[in-house]
């Protein structure tokens, strides 16, 4: 779909969040802004609320740990990660938070099965839980 010369600092929301590859699908994608996971300008928006350059996102989906994005630049289609990354700035205090929960499950056990060899049913469904929940 080309992209008018007049509509070319301007993106639908849903569609910035999928060509800068924060979400595998602008069907996620919108359905994260219309749950309300993702805010621009501290504002809650509909997916098709169009975003400019120096916006600020907010994005707090599921498990993952908050991310605040300033958008540097309107991208023109959904290309590699290392273009989709020049879209936007991400602040310091996000970058911090999302080290920190990096190095927390790290530091995390691994799964140890309480049974040996041939897992039974309980281990079985522990087995199950520890994989849904990461």
């Amino acid at each position: 779909m080309p992209v008018e010369q007049a509509d070319a600092d301007r993106l639908r929301v849903d569609r910035w969040l999928w060509y800068a590859r924060l979400f595998k699908s602008r069907s996620a994608a919108a359905e994260a802004v219309r749950g309300g996971h993702v805010r621009l300008n501290e504002q809650r928006v509909k997916p098709a609320h169009a975003v400019k350059v120096g916006d600020v996102v907010h994005i707090e989906s599921g498990s993952a740990t908050p991310r605040d994005l300033t958008i540097a630049s309107i991208p023109v289609r959904r290309g590699p990660a290392a273009e989709a990354a020049t879209a936007y700035l991400e602040s310091a205090e996000s970058i911090e938070r999302r080290l920190r929960a990096a190095q927390q499950r790290a530091l995390r056990p691994a799964f140890a099965p309480p049974t040996a060899g041939k897992p039974d049913k309980r281990t079985r469904r522990l087995l199950l839980r520890a994989r849904q929940r990461s």
